[in-house]
């Protein structure tokens, strides 16, 4: 049944309204969309997809601890000279010393000297409190950071956080997989790269929030670590 003509205006008037909220959410949702595919663009123009040597040396190294053949690349910089010393950041506190000795039994003399390791860090923002600590015990003002090209924009943003006075110079460790395929046509590969992505926004997030004030968590890293910290010697036994 049709209405009568005196309700047709109000019927009119009242789908006016619905019909703009559903184009301000379309529109909302298409920006949305479009900020997501930029920021993935922006995140992906960050992965280096070879090695390439730190430009400089610096006064410490360290290497968050994850991806095969981190921490061989960074004992190999610290053999060559970049830093005068080494912290190997998130060590499993399952791992022995004799363990680590024996993958990198090349480097005895750099782990009796050089290294220490770190077995509190547990996510990559407790890396940056770990290595922070580090750095201040040590006076050091800048740092080579070893990680896989992937990991390397978030650890990037948390160690800058972390230390903000701290000179920071990548050194992004690139896997096999990366090397041999394109990263879209591997499923293992995709699904790392987006799910870094999603983590590496978070982060970002995050840290803007904490310097416009609204951090809502405690830095963890400024509490006294559960396990401290090893020193090389510890390895060589």
């Amino acid at each position: 049944m049709s209405l009568p003509s005196a309700d047709r205006p109000s019927a009119l008037a009242s789908a006016a309204p619905r019909k703009g909220w559903r184009a301000v959410i379309a529109s909302l949702l298409a920006i949305a969309v479009v900020a997501t595919a930029a920021g993935f663009v922006g995140f992906l123009s960050q992965l280096r997809g070879t090695e390439a040597r730190p430009p400089r040396n610096a006064d410490g190294i360290v290497v968050l601890t994850g991806g095969s053949s981190r921490v061989s690349d960074a004992m190999e910089l610290l053999a060559d000279g970049y830093g005068k010393r080494l912290l190997i950041s998130g060590v499993h506190p399952a791992s022995g010393a004799s363990d680590i000795s024996r993958s990198l039994s090349d480097n005895q003399s750099l782990l009796s000297c050089c290294v220490d390791l770190d077995r509190s860090a547990v996510n990559t923002r407790s890396n940056a409190a770990e290595t922070r600590r580090w750095v201040r015990e040590r006076g050091f003002k800048s740092l080579i950071v070893v990680t896989s090209n992937y990991h390397m924009p978030r650890a990037i943003v948390e160690l800058s956080h972390a230390m903000p006075g701290i000179t920071l110079i990548p050194y992004a460790v690139v896997g096999d997989k990366w090397r041999e395929e394109p990263w879209w046509s591997n499923g293992g590969t995709l699904r790392l790269v987006l799910s870094e992505y999603v983590k590496y926004v978070a982060a970002e997030l995050r840290v803007r929030l904490a310097d416009a004030g609204f951090d809502v968590t405690r830095e963890a890293g400024d509490a006294p670590p559960a396990t401290p910290r090893q020193p090389a010697t510890a390895l060589a036994n």
